[in-house]
């Protein structure tokens, strides 16, 4: 997995760097005019890790979250 960044031209993503695999599946997150984010090396590790930890199923149920929230602990 790889996070890429790019343009759209002419109606269609281009992406900058390294092309993506031929039919490859991607998901597009397009910024609004003012909302815009830059990450640095380790937030895209980061970033990144997360993604694949929700890819191999390792996740926490909400209400499992909830109730922590709740009890304060």
């Amino acid at each position: 997995m790889r996070v890429a960044r790019g343009r759209v031209v002419s109606g269609k993503v281009v992406v900058e760097g390294p092309p993506l695999e031929e039919g490859a599946t991607v998901t597009v997150i397009a910024a609004e005019d003012a909302e815009t984010f830059e990450l640095g090396p380790a937030e895209e590790e980061t970033l990144l890790a997360a993604v694949a930890e929700a890819h191999r199923g390792d996740l926490v149920d909400s209400g499992e979250v909830l109730a922590t929230l709740r009890r304060g602990t």
